[in-house]
């Protein structure tokens, strides 16, 4: 059993005074204390180790501030970093400041940052990428803290969550390599079920390929991998090393997969776009200064956020945003590796 944590009144008893006097030493007021008394109660507080109850006074306190949680699956991928960054923003625009947890994919993580964030008071929970989302929606309910879900969910419960079309995504890019660049013969990279991919977001990539394979007519071959950088190089050479012949297309699932995928394709001795064009997810600003730029299909990551905050923030008549709402349309943005924009000169055909 853990010791009481020592109080104010104990400081006052120590150091010989009122719990009053020992508050307006630790607040440093609103009245005066002599500097006798003020070192009396400081060394009382010394030798109790004794901490102010800084939620406490929190709760006393006026605040400017307020503050709402955020949770994401890996602040290294680029998306999720770009929502990160959006959320703050916006949220600091209201006066709220954001406090973020990394939950890695991993279940338990994620229930223990939300248990966290409650007990502190948070006045509302950003979930990107959940993977326990029946878990953290009853650790919410509990606390009376309102929670919205973004891009994707997992964990059995049907949460309305606010992000982009990740079917259409799958389908568009698909449909621009078989419309805009004849190809016929089409894979897919990613992995999207559990036996595939343990950490990582195999509900998008489930939707994107069903997407796909709706552009090609109901069937669609895809390349297994578990999401990661090395999986997908090490898949897609494989694959490329036992097929007769290349595909002329490949729409690789996750942006984490996209370089490696293209550099396999380039190690395999085929180019990009000549013998296999190349349509990717979410691309970042840094994919404009590869080797080859990414034709990539983008979601409105401004635009979710923003819905995603006013539903938290600004719950119409009590109701805290749980009505699902359309998936926000999706934009492809053509870079070098589908062929629409031609390779430098140095990169080209030779």
């Amino acid at each position: 059993m853990s010791e009481k944590r020592p109080t104010l009144t104990d400081v006052a008893k120590r150091a010989g005074t009122s719990t009053a006097v020992v508050s307006y030493v630790m607040n440093n007021g609103p009245r005066p204390v002599s500097d006798r008394l003020r070192a009396r109660v400081l060394a009382a507080a010394d030798e109790l180790d004794y901490r102010p109850d800084r939620f406490a006074r929190a709760l006393r306190r006026p605040r400017r501030w307020r503050q709402i949680g955020l949770l994401v699956p890996d602040m290294t991928m680029p998306l999720y970093g770009a929502f990160a960054g959006r959320i703050e923003i916006e949220a600091r625009a209201r006066d709220h400041l954001t406090m973020m947890g990394n939950t890695g994919f991993d279940p338990e993580r994620e229930l223990e940052f939300a248990a966290a964030f409650t007990d502190v008071g948070i006045d509302g929970l950003v979930v990107v990428g959940a993977v326990d989302a029946t878990g953290t929606g009853e650790i919410c309910a509990r606390a009376r803290v309102p929670v919205v879900w973004v891009h994707n969910s997992r964990g059995g419960a049907e949460v309305p969550v606010v992000g982009g079309d990740h079917v259409g995504a799958g389908r568009l890019a698909a449909g621009h390599l078989i419309d805009v660049h004849r190809c016929e013969k089409l894979v897919f990279v990613g992995g999207f079920t559990a036996g595939d991919v343990r950490h990582g977001d195999r509900e998008t990539v489930a939707q994107r390929f069903r997407g796909f394979t709706a552009a090609l007519g109901g069937h669609g071959h895809a390349i297994r991998t578990d999401l990661t950088a090395a999986s997908a190089y090490t898949a897609v050479g494989t694959y490329l090393r036992g097929c007769p012949e290349p595909p002329q297309g490949m729409v690789v699932g996750t942006s984490a997969q996209s370089a490696a995928a293209m550099r396999a394709v380039t190690d395999a001795g085929l180019r990009i776009p000549e013998d296999v064009r190349i349509v990717g997810f979410d691309g970042a600003t840094a994919d404009y200064f590869g080797q080859i730029t990414l034709t990539s299909v983008r979601q409105p990551v401004d635009l979710i956020t923003r819905r995603a905050l006013a539903r938290l923030l600004d719950p119409p008549d009590g109701d805290h945003g749980m009505e699902p709402s359309d998936p926000m349309d999706v934009a492809l943005g053509v870079g070098e590796s589908c062929g629409c924009r031609p390779l430098p000169a140095h990169l080209g055909a030779h």
